[in-house]
């Protein structure tokens, strides 16, 4: 488990390599303003090798957050992080490591068929039920939840997994109503409670991709207000004490995704001086969860010359436009990490350098979109 001496001594070992706020508070201590996303990939051997290498050079070059889930690379990307952590010349306690529990991982290959591989390998053992899938192959009730997070400490070799996130509950919105899809996550919440009081879990939160970006009202649209709510309720409902691990939300931040931040989609926080609706971004930092972007290249589109609109991209710092890209993501107010997946050491070195330079301050983020 990640702990503040690790975490604070490995800052001191890398941050004058680094620009102005590169690590920021995570947790209970502070983590890379870069991380480590591992769900690009083929499934094979060979993509393997590569995932760890750019992993261990990753958390040799100054960044230490790994993110992953159970369903990446079709059930591989945890345990090759596991293989990164052991080999890797950090402590295990300096790095925090993500991973996720939602959709059915398969078993190292897309099968042939994969309704008759959940079947078999899910509902006929009584891992899930089928009435509790979403899409075929997504489920977040408390049992399959603790069952997958068990697994993820298994294959990433770790006994407690720094923060777990519901992987995409806004999915479950295809088969049940919203209010039904807040009493599970509550229910899951009460579940990863207990697991936190057992060292399991150091906090958990919440991995989207449309929940809290679309507007609301929206078929995929998740309030973050209810969700923040749940949380409350399993803390109290959990004990010892009212207090919550509910610490952070991952979701979609790029130039050219950036609603997170523009679109006023959540209610404000009872504390909030705010008149009106808030976004997501404005949400978050007023209730203190960390947000973590996915999608900060857009998947590699924004690392390419042009990708970003001139008017944007010169006011960004950074030698190449993936460079540039990240620094847009870390500078939005609220962010602590931004992801960013590669198998390709020159691109890892490329964006942890990108850390060099000094993202946007909060006055000029906003002038952006004015």
């Amino acid at each position: 488990m990640a702990t503040r001496e690790a975490l604070w001594g490995y800052r001191n070992r890398f941050g004058d390599a680094f620009g102005r706020t590169y690590f920021r508070r995570f947790g209970p201590g502070v983590v890379s303003s870069v991380g480590s996303g591992t769900y690009l990939g083929e499934p094979t051997p060979a993509g393997d090798e590569a995932s760890r290498e750019a992993i261990e050079l990753a958390l040799r070059s100054g960044v230490n957050h790994v993110d992953t889930a159970a369903d990446y690379r079709c059930g591989r990307a945890e345990r090759v992080v596991g293989e990164a952590l052991r080999d890797a010349p950090v402590d295990r306690e300096s790095v925090v490591v993500a991973t996720k529990g939602g959709f059915l991982p398969f078993g190292g290959e897309r099968p042939a068929d994969p309704s008759a591989y959940v079947r078999e390998r899910f509902v006929e053992p009584g891992v899930v039920d089928p009435e509790d899938l979403a899409n075929g192959a997504h489920a977040i009730t408390p049992d399959y939840l603790e069952w997958s997070l068990d697994r993820s400490l298994d294959r990433l070799g770790v006994e407690t997994v720094d923060c777990y996130y519901v992987h995409n509950p806004e999915t479950q919105l295809a088969v049940r109503s919203r209010e039904e899809v807040y009493e599970a996550i509550e229910a899951t919440f009460e579940t990863l409670e207990r697991r936190r009081a057992a060292g399991d879990v150091g906090a958990y939160g919440v991995a989207t991709w449309d929940a809290f970006r679309v507007p609301e009202g929206g078929d995929r649209y998740l309030s973050l207000a209810e969700v923040f709510a749940s949380a409350e309720a399993a803390g109290e409902a959990v004990g010892p004490d009212d207090d919550h691990g509910f610490e952070a939300v991952q979701l979609p931040f790029n130039v050219a995704m950036a609603d997170a931040f523009t679109r006023r989609n959540q209610p404000a926080p009872p504390e909030s001086d705010a008149e009106g609706p808030v976004s997501t971004l404005e949400f978050a930092h007023e209730t203190g969860l960390s947000v973590v972007t996915s999608a900060s290249l857009a998947q590699g589109d924004l690392a390419v010359e042009g990708a970003i609109p001139a008017d944007v991209d010169a006011t960004l710092a950074g030698e190449t436009p993936t460079q540039r890209a990240l620094n847009f993501a870390r500078s939005a107010p609220g962010v602590t990490s931004s992801l960013v997946g590669t198998t390709d050491p020159d691109h890892v070195r490329e964006n942890v350098a990108a850390g060099t330079f000094d993202p946007l301050g909060a006055s000029a983020f906003d002038a952006v979109f004015e």
